[in-house]
Formats: structure tokens, C-alpha cells, sequence
């Protein structure tokens, strides 16, 4: 499974940060690795420099062997609160995908 991480301008995108979130988006969906060959992580700050209430989106796009790619999507006040958010939507959607195809 890689891990595909971005961000944009207005968010510190530096190795440190991507080394901590890839390491705990593998550990969470480390039970689903054989069935993802990738996903995307896209952090942006919806209102730039400007000061909001849950303005990071983190989006991430799972793509599952022999499978349409499907995304979701998390807002938060911060990083690791949007992150962590994105990551339990993704979980339970495989849970529901792929729990979905084994019983057919």
C-alpha cells in the first residue's frame, strides 16, 4: 500500500509531518493493505491565511485492487483532528466495500 501525501500552499507540508501521518494512516488500515494498492491524502486550508472554524479538509482517495477509487473527506480545526476524522470515514467505508464483497 503506498501513501500518496499532499498539501497545499498555505499548509506545512515538510517530511516531518507527512513521516507522522503516513506512519498512522498504515497502522490504522494496516488490516486492509493487501486489498489497497493506494491512497491519496490531500490536506488544504478551505479559507487560506484567514482564521476559520474547521477550514482543513483532508481528503483521502482509496484505490482497491480491481475497484473504482473512492474518496472521503474530514474538516477540522487542525491538521491531526482532520486527518485522524478522514482516516475512521475511510475505515468504516472499507468495512462496508469490502465486507460488502466478501459476503457475494
Amino acid at each position: 500500500m503506498k501513501i500518496q501525501f499532499n498539501t497545499d500552499k498555505t499548509i506545512n507540508g515538510d517530511e516531518r509531518h507527512q513521516d507522522f501521518f503516513t506512519a498512522q494512516i498504515a497502522e490504522e488500515l494496516k488490516r486492509f493493505q493487501s486489498e489497497i494498492s493506494r491512497i491519496e491524502v490531500h490536506i488544504t486550508d478551505e479559507n487560506g491565511k484567514k482564521e476559520g472554524l474547521k477550514d482543513i479538509r483532508c481528503l483521502m482517495e482509496a484505490r482497491i485492487e480491481g475497484k473504482q477509487p473512492f474518496a472521503v473527506n474530514y474538516q477540522a480545526d487542525n491538521i491531526e483532528l482532520a486527518v485522524s476524522g478522514a482516516i475512521d470515514k475511510l475505515k468504516a467505508s472499507l468495512e462496508t466495500i469490502l465486507g460488502r464483497n466478501s459476503n457475494h
